[in-house]
């Protein structure tokens, strides 16, 4: 495909009237990269260009914990550049997101300030967990799995400041976590720039080795099948020693002869393979350390051979944008965000079956108030997760089990949700029962006024499913919800009739005072 020219002065192509023009910005910790596309009606994504320039922000980071001076500049040059390409293409919709160079620095806010100044974006610092799933987000271009069919897939992304991994089932995202191995990070944490290639290597190959021993226990790499590369390092073995395999977007590297380019490649300096390979010099010198983590991560598993993707974080940006343009869900990265939850359940010994009933019912009042709050699908996951964790707390202690469930979903990572979202959970869980929300409640004032207004609805749905789930699971699904005018009947049938009008009338205030809806709780 040829890409349109980068000067400003030029016209941009024409689009079909019908489609929107979005843009992906990742500010890594090597270099910026931006990519303009068109999200047709239909949801499909035709890139119109890529954008890739320098600028070491996570140098500085990793040795000194804030961002120099001179690489914040040169950042910020890049950004200005990207937003007049921005301008020519009419780009109606702009992600932008930073990682661990620009998540670890002290002085982050400053260079976000600065960066807004500048160029006029709003970069939103994403952490770990929201990395994996825009990584994970991209799995749909891997194309079909292999005639084989693996039953459990490995994502490994090798970044500047960390390596990602996403194990999945098939197409259900099992658990992902983020490792403190970049191959900027190492480089700076080990001080091995200035060593021989070999020793510099040995250094580094001991240091990866044992990070990787120390997660065997929470990632199943001994029964990984496929194991599946993405990143700059793995397009660079790609090119050298892949092979494409036809239909799909994918490059199969025999185990092998990776081992063979990777011996290569220790023997040299930055320098030198950045003249055999012809390689910027920013790329070159992160070579070595990533690939080392490739081949130990690889070596772990019983993978027949490394497929490289050629998707990147971006591509995971855009697709995201894709279905927000489109109003469509990734329901499988929907699964991932369950199963993390529940996992999460299981982690602090809650009751799964009593959480996932208050989940059903919580779920069937928010589609049954549509119409009333007014909020959107992405609420709806929130309230479903608050709903199964909600009882988390009581690992604690079961005295104000609510506030603790409150500060273990709050420092806890779910997979799929970004800490925004966390903390939203985790306020929804914290007034499920006892007292609504408080001026006097710090955690909760400090929300913004727009998030406290969901928190609070969504919370007073919660509050009333956890009164109606008492007895067995199917009493609960046999219960119904009637709109009388300004009433909400809940029909139930059992013995427990008495109790669960006692308890809705006793959690029910906040959902009458926020919906001006009374519920009621009638046999039937």
């Amino acid at each position: 495909m040829t890409m349109p020219s980068m000067d400003p002065t030029n016209k941009a192509p024409e689009r079909t009237a019908a489609a929107t023009t979005v843009a992906a910005i990742d500010l890594g910790t090597n270099s910026l990269r931006m990519v303009i596309a068109e999200i047709l009606p239909d949801g499909r994504i035709e890139v119109l260009e890529r954008l890739q320039r320098a600028a070491r922000l996570g140098q500085d980071t990793f040795r000194r914990g804030r961002l120099g001076g001179q690489s914040m500049r040169a950042a910020l040059n890049v950004l200005k550049d990207f937003a007049q390409v921005l301008r020519v293409y009419n780009v109606t919709r702009v992600r932008a997101v930073a990682t661990s160079a620009v998540r670890e620095a002290d002085n982050a806010d400053t260079f976000l300030d600065r960066a807004f100044l500048a160029a006029g974006l709003h970069i939103e610092v994403i952490d770990p967990s929201e990395e994996s799933r825009l990584v994970a987000a991209v799995r749909q271009a891997l194309g079909d799995s292999p005639p084989e069919n693996p039953q459990q897939t490995l994502i490994a992304n090798v970044g500047g400041g960390s390596t990602l991994l996403t194990v999945m089932r098939g197409q259900e995202i099992v658990t992902s976590q983020s490792l403190r191995l970049g191959s900027i990070r190492l480089q700076e944490m080990l001080f091995t720039a200035e060593d021989p290639p070999e020793r510099s290597a040995e250094l580094l190959r001991y240091h990866i080795a044992n990070i990787v021993a120390s997660v065997q226990g929470t990632l199943p790499l001994r029964s990984i099948e496929r194991f599946v590369a993405v990143g700059g390092d793995a397009r660079f073995v790609a090119r050298q020693v892949g092979s494409p395999i036809e239909g799909t977007d994918l490059v199969a590297v025999d185990p092998a002869e990776f081992d063979k380019l990777v011996a290569r490649c220790q023997r040299h300096t930055a320098e030198e393979l950045s003249k055999r390979y012809g390689l910027p010099f920013a790329d070159a010198e992160t070579l070595n350390p990533a690939l080392l983590i490739y081949q130990i991560l690889l070596r772990q598993t019983r993978a027949q051979r490394v497929l490289v993707s050629q998707a990147s974080m971006c591509d995971g940006l855009l697709l995201e944008l894709a279905r927000e343009a489109t109003g469509k869900e990734d329901e499988s990265l929907l699964a991932g965000v369950i199963h993390s939850a529940t996992s999460l359940v299981e982690k602090y010994h809650a009751d799964l079956e009593h959480g996932r009933n208050v989940a059903d019912l919580a779920l069937r009042l928010f589609d049954e108030l549509r119409g009333d709050h007014r909020l959107t699908p992405r609420h709806r996951l929130l309230l479903r997760i608050a709903a199964l964790l909600h009882e988390v707390g009581g690992f604690v202690s079961n005295r104000a089990h609510h506030k603790h469930s409150e500060y273990l979903i709050g420092n806890s990572e779910i997979f799929g949700l970004n800490r925004n979202e966390i903390t939203m959970v985790a306020a929804v869980a914290r007034y499920h029962r006892r007292s609504p929300p408080q001026p006097t409640h710090p955690n909760f004032m400090a929300l913004p006024r727009e998030t406290r207004v969901v928190v609070a609805k969504l919370a007073a749905m919660l509050r009333v499913a956890d009164a109606l789930v008492r007895g067995e699971a199917r009493q609960v699904r046999g219960i119904r919800f009637l709109r009388q005018d300004d009433d909400l009947v809940v029909a139930v049938h059992g013995p427990d009739l008495v109790l669960k009008q006692r308890a809705v009338a006793a959690k029910g205030d906040m959902f009458e005072e926020l919906f001006g809806i009374k519920v009621r709780v009638e046999e039937g």
